[in-house]
């Protein structure tokens, strides 16, 4: 696999991630308290720097009230308006 399909997911989990915990209205110190990790895991993972284990990819799922392959799916609504 090319580093840029890694970048890819690693783009899609970010935004993701971030969406979802806006629209739970938590804070990214919430987010992790909830999900067992550090608030600057969950500020990586919103910038891209930190690619995520399928582990930390399921308790931050738990934690937003979704699962985690909601998580790794592109927004249809926002790539078709780039």
């Amino acid at each position: 696999m090319a580093a840029t399909d890694d970048t890819g997911i690693i783009e899609i989990v970010a935004a993701n991630v971030r969406r979802a915990r806006k629209q739970a209205g938590l804070s990214q110190k919430q987010l992790a308290h909830e999900a067992g990790v550090d608030r600057t895991y969950v500020s990586q993972v919103e910038r891209r720097k930190r690619n995520v284990t399928i582990t930390v990819l399921a308790r931050l799922a738990t934690a937003l009230g979704t699962s985690p392959d909601r998580l790794l799916v592109p927004d249809t609504k926002r790539s078709k308006q780039a």
